[in-house]
């Protein structure tokens, strides 16, 4: 069952640390199981309050609040032990497009994996999002996303010399387009893909970005360099 699946890799995750120090001890524990109990709620589909988590995992109100302040904090916190080893991706290629390719390779089957978990945390930022535009979010801490700009700087990092950092941000942000939980809803819900064409269409847009962002450069340095012979 996913659920079960999921679980157990989050607990896995705690045991090796996520390259940080374990935490160990009651309070370790209590947190654990905090956050174990919102990551099988949010793989059900649902994006739980602070208290809903609390009543589930059978801890005071109180006590869950001390570890997780708001809502914000607590699926900020799931989404992050989902995404697990993406978080330290690193690649020791100097390719772009081969290293494009590996991130991708690391984060997509990841991503899908907790699939549930991080349509629960977009759907999180939408409600923010439209309650913010109705003017009923107050001071609700705001739920952040953005570790794929970080990923994926990292990963066309090659290029930042070729390419005028105008046109390098623009890579990065076009190809935040093919990354995430987003293009499993765009391919596998809309489009009805399989996990494995999911994966194709994402890496070949992906990779086509890349050459072509590239070959723009080229294309502009060769204009560059007609026009100064002109002159």
């Amino acid at each position: 069952m996913e659920v079960s699946r999921q679980q157990s890799t989050v607990s896995d995750d705690a045991e090796r640390g996520n390259g940080q120090a374990i935490e160990r001890g009651p309070r370790a524990r209590t947190k654990r199981l905090m956050l174990e109990t919102a990551t099988r709620l949010m793989q059900a589909g649902v994006t739980p309050s602070v208290s809903e988590v609390a009543e589930a995992a059978e801890v005071s109100r109180a006590t869950a609040y001390r570890y997780f302040p708001s809502q914000a904090a607590l699926v900020q916190a799931v989404v992050d032990e989902g995404l697990g080893p993406i978080l330290t991706w690193q690649s020791t290629s100097v390719d772009a497009e081969r290293r494009i390719a590996e991130l991708f390779d690391t984060a997509m089957p990841r991503i899908e994996a907790f699939e549930a978990t991080f349509k629960a945390a977009l759907k999180l930022s939408l409600d923010q999002w439209a309650r913010r535009q109705a003017g009923t979010l107050g001071g609700e801490p705001t739920f952040t996303r953005g570790h794929r700009i970080d990923l994926l700087k990292e990963a066309i990092a090659p290029l930042k010399g070729r390419l005028p950092p105008r046109d390098f941000k623009r890579l990065a942000q076009a190809l935040s387009l093919m990354f995430g939980v987003e293009v499993l809803i765009v391919l596998k819900d809309i489009w009805g893909l399989d996990s494995r064409r999911t994966m194709s269409v994402a890496q070949w847009a992906a990779g086509a970005l890349v050459r072509a962002a590239v070959a723009e450069s080229i294309g502009d340095g060769d204009n560059i360099n007609r026009a100064a012979v002109v002159k």
